[in-house]
């Protein structure tokens, strides 16, 4: 999985979700450490010890992703440099912490991809009881997350996508990809964006008509990326 990520954004399965109108359900995160991650969710909700980890790691598969719920608050450190080895070993592929994270210098030393909201000093502070559903859902941002998900993290942020639709959206990806360059190219040949999809034209059939959105436009001089 992540080597086929691996020639491809969260930026272009977000515009491939749009395309097969799969939720697009993105998180702003940053790389501790790695430039980008790809598995399977397995989720866990931090209530203040690291037990909840540990019990998570009881399940782990080989190239999972532990995705940690912490409410995405930011006066507390859930995750360390012990959790980071631990999931390691496990299997773990890499941890994506809606919330903060310390140890940031140990953590960069194992290697492990690690993202999250931040870094700070400060651990747990508080130990509340745990949910019934702690070890199968984990909610990031707006989103709530399952083992039936697929985590993909970069330089932009994550992104969840379902697992069954992984295979459909990776070659929408690729496409959108591909055209990208492609208008890339043709720019830096002294082609302008504005020529390639005839701008001009959309300007003039605008003015007759105020109604025409640009995306109207693009899609009768097939020029839409996303759809």
């Amino acid at each position: 999985m992540l080597e086929r990520f691996a020639g491809l954004t969260t930026a272009h399965v977000a515009d491939a979700c749009l395309r097969a109108k799969v939720p697009v359900r993105t998180v702003s995160l940053t790389a501790v450490t790695g430039s980008r991650v790809a598995g399977r969710v397995l989720p866990a909700q931090h209530v203040g010890s690291v037990d909840v980890f540990l019990e998570a790691l009881e399940s782990a598969a080989d190239g999972d992703v532990l995705v940690v719920d912490n409410g995405g608050r930011r006066d507390e450190a859930c995750v360390g440099d012990l959790l980071a080895l631990e999931a390691a070993a496990a299997g773990v592929v890499g941890i994506v912490i809606w919330g903060l994270h310390r140890d940031t210098v140990d953590i960069a030393a194992i290697g492990l991809p690690v993202f999250s909201l931040g870094a700070l000093p400060t651990g747990p502070l508080r130990l509340d009881p745990q949910s019934a559903d702690a070890l199968s859902t984990a909610t990031i941002g707006d989103w709530t997350v399952t083992r039936d998900d697929v985590v993909l993290a970069d330089e932009d942020g994550a992104i969840f996508v379902p697992a069954d639709r992984l295979e459909e959206l990776f070659g929408l990806a690729e496409s959108i990809r591909d055209t990208e360059r492609r208008q890339a190219d043709a720019i830096r040949a002294g082609r302008s964006l504005r020529e390639q999809v005839s701008f001009a034209q959309y300007l003039e059939r605008r003015a007759a008509d105020p109604s025409l959105t640009f995306r109207q436009h693009l899609r009768a001089v097939r020029g839409a990326i996303e759809e």
